[in-house]
């Protein structure tokens, strides 16, 4: 299942998508994310038969991960983000 974090408006989609099938709930993306908007929980609050830890987008982050993330996204010349890379089995991607 693919979960949808952060919000759209007039200028743009500004998604984080964690792919709950691939996501073993490591914690890499907590660590590797210098905003902190990475969490795991015991439960998957969207999937109330997954028992596995999950990552997720921390609440008071959502609608803020155009700004939260900002510093790992510049204009030009983008490196690779960190939370994806962290992640080994490919979970994590963001629509902007």
């Amino acid at each position: 299942m693919l979960a949808h974090y952060g919000y759209s408006d007039g200028s743009g989609k500004y998604l984080i998508t964690i792919d709950t099938d691939q996501c073993n709930g490591c914690g890499e993306c907590v660590n590797a994310c210098p905003a902190e908007v990475f969490e795991v929980l015991d439960e998957d609050p969207n999937d109330p038969f997954r028992e596995e830890p999950i990552a997720v987008v921390r609440r008071d982050k959502n609608k803020k991960v155009k700004y939260e993330c900002g510093a790992c996204k510049p204009p030009t010349d983008r490196p690779p983000l960190p939370c994806v890379t962290a992640c080994e089995r490919g979970a994590i991607s963001h629509s902007w």
